[in-house]
C-alpha cells in the first residue's frame, strides 16, 4: 500500500515539476494585436488594441496581408494601450489573414489573425410592434365593443355563480 503511494506522488510532483515551465493551454498571447471586430465582412472597419508597445507606445501597423496597407496605432489614455483603424478593402477574399504591428520604441513585433467572411455576424434582433392573431386588444380601437365584451364576461361571471350557488344548495340545475 504504501509503495503505490509513493509511485502516485511521484508520479503527480513529476507532472507538476514538468508542467511549471509551460504557459497555459488556455490563454491566448495577452500582449498580441487584438482586432475588434475578429471576423468582419469586406468593406468593413476594424479597430487594433495592443499594450504590447508599453506606456505612451506607438506602433506601425500593417494590415497588406489584406490589401488594407499601413495604419498607425497611437497611445490611448487607458492602461498603456495603442490602437489604430484600418478598412478592409471590399476586394478582400475569404480567409484568415495576420494583422502584423511593429512598436516603435522596442522594436518588438506582434500579430493578431482576422477573418474575412462573405456573410456578416448575425445581430440580435429585437420583436417590435404588435402580433396580429385576430383576437384584439383590451382596449381595441371600438368602444362599443371593449364595453359588449365586458357586459358578456359580468353575465358569464354572474351566471357561474348562481349555478354554482345552487348546486351547493343541492337544488339542481
Amino acid at each position: 500500500m504504501r509503495r503505490t503511494a509513493r509511485l502516485l506522488t511521484g508520479t503527480a510532483l513529476a507532472v507538476a515539476a514538468a508542467g511549471l515551465g509551460t504557459a497555459p493551454a488556455y490563454g491566448g498571447d495577452a500582449t498580441g494585436l487584438e482586432l475588434y471586430p475578429s471576423s468582419v465582412v469586406p468593406g468593413r472597419q476594424v479597430t487594433v488594441n495592443s499594450a504590447a508597445c508599453g506606456d505612451g507606445g506607438t506602433a506601425a501597423g500593417d494590415a497588406g496581408a489584406v490589401g488594407a496597407g499601413a495604419f498607425p496605432l497611437a497611445p490611448t489614455t487607458g492602461e498603456g494601450e495603442a490602437t489604430g483603424r484600418f478598412r478592409v478593402p471590399p476586394s478582400a477574399q475569404p480567409g484568415t489573414y495576420e494583422i502584423v504591428a511593429n512598436c516603435a520604441k522596442s522594436g518588438r513585433r506582434v500579430t493578431g489573425d482576422l477573418v474575412v467572411t462573405l456573410t456578416a455576424p448575425r445581430e440580435q434582433v429585437y420583436p417590435r410592434g404588435s402580433v396580429k392573431t385576430g383576437v384584439g386588444g383590451a382596449l381595441g380601437p371600438d368602444p362599443v365593443q371593449t364595453a359588449a365584451g365586458v357586459a358578456a364576461l359580468a353575465v358569464a361571471a354572474a351566471g357561474g355563480t348562481w349555478l354554482l350557488h345552487r348546486r351547493a344548495r343541492g337544488d339542481g340545475i
